[in-house]
């Protein structure tokens, strides 16, 4: 599995805006490319300097299949978040292979 984080440093201004549409049209959008299992937003908390620090996280089932996304799906995706937000954040892209998972005992 990959685990493709994005990190994104938004203005506080218009950070509401930014998570409503993250939440309802972006975040659905990455999902129903059909490229990822499960999605996630969080909040990085720490030292800021002039932002907002969010985790946008992405679980594809395999190498193959993301960089089917990132070749069919990411150019015109992030094309949509920057001309929207041009000028008031900050991102950057993280790979992980996922090499092991870990779930609580139940029984």
């Amino acid at each position: 599995m990959i685990l493709y984080n994005v990190t994104v440093s938004i203005d506080p201004e218009i950070q509401e805006d930014w998570l409503q549409w993250m939440r309802s049209i972006h975040i659905p959008d990455v999902i129903n490319t059909g490229c990822f299992i499960e999605g996630k937003i969080s909040r990085i908390h720490g030292e800021e300097e002039g932002g907002v620090t969010y985790s946008v996280m992405y679980l594809s089932p395999s190498e193959e299949v993301y960089e089917e996304y990132q070749r069919t799906h990411a150019p015109r995706l992030q094309k949509e978040h920057t001309e929207r937000y041009a000028g008031k954040f900050a991102a950057f892209r993280t790979i992980l292979n996922v090499i092991e998972q870990f779930h609580p005992n139940v029984g």
